[in-house]
């Protein structure tokens, strides 16, 4: 059996190797579903799979997979009305254009300056994380002009980020959206999807453009974050604040071991 499996090749790999990336995608596109982040496991895994191949091959098919994950989880809380377009239409553009700025600042500057900045941020972001044990599963006060400046701002910021760097996008997002837009827990979800969603497909077109995707392992290791999304966005409707909230814990601690990686071991990242 196992000679089978490194015997069939898809795309140059081994059908070993590809379903090891499934199973990375699939965990990867579970939590992603929950409170973001996925990528700090499924951009590994395809890092490891693809060896010595350069990296943006396994960033664009990694990409790839996401894209069309985030697309379910994404429609799941449209379904169910999670998703406030007065709030989260205008917040797509404007996320585009600060990951258009964000990328644009990449190419200018040393990434260690925000991975040191980081390391200072996320130890405060996991202590406010933890000191607010409850997250609200029900909308708080605020004024509507206000609201919409948080959304339209954290947007713009952190898709900045996401373009500058990435990882941890969504997480962020969703703290605030919660913590300073007083949105109440699957609200924030379903537009974090949305603007992912936006952010994903304007990425994945960029790669396959440039010619950065394996085709086949892209589609392949979409149907497991298809599941993975499907199954995470679930949970997270159905239980809202009990599984969202550590969730984020355990991405901002991978996040801190990642960026800490990052700068101690920089050959392994590329």
């Amino acid at each position: 059996m196992f000679q089978f499996l490194t015997a069939l090749r898809i795309d140059g790999f081994s059908l070993w190797v590809v379903l090891l990336i499934c199973v990375g995608v699939f965990l990867a596109s579970f939590m992603d579903a929950i409170a973001g982040g996925g990528g700090i496991i499924s951009a590994p895994t395809h890092l490891i799979a693809f060896g010595s191949l350069p990296a943006p091959y396994a960033l664009g098919t990694n990409k790839m997979s996401a894209a069309i994950g985030t697309v379910f989880s994404t429609a799941r809380f449209i379904k169910n009305g999670y998703v406030n377009w007065r709030l989260f239409g205008p917040a797509i553009g404007l996320a585009l254009a600060g990951s258009a700025a964000g990328t644009w600042l990449q190419h200018r500057t040393p990434d260690a300056v925000l991975k040191y900045l980081l390391l200072a941020v996320l130890p405060v972001v996991a202590f406010i994380t933890l000191r607010n044990r409850e997250w609200p599963d029900e909308p708080g006060e605020i004024d509507p002009r206000r609201q919409l400046a948080v959304v339209w701002a954290a947007s713009f910021i952190i898709g900045g980020y996401d373009g500058y760097y990435g990882p941890g996008t969504g997480t962020f997002l969703m703290i605030l959206f919660i913590r300073a837009g007083k949105m109440d827990t699957r609200h924030a979800a379903g537009g974090v999807k949305v603007i992912n969603l936006a952010s994903n497909v304007g990425s994945l077109v960029t790669q396959l453009a440039s010619g950065y995707v394996f085709l086949g392992v892209g589609l392949i290791a979409s149907v497991a974050s298809i599941a993975g999304h499907y199954i995470g966005s679930g949970l997270a409707i159905k239980n809202g604040s009990r599984i969202v909230r550590p969730a984020v814990i355990v991405v901002l601690l991978l996040l801190t071991v990642k960026v800490g990686s990052e700068l101690l071991f920089p050959d392994f990242w590329g």
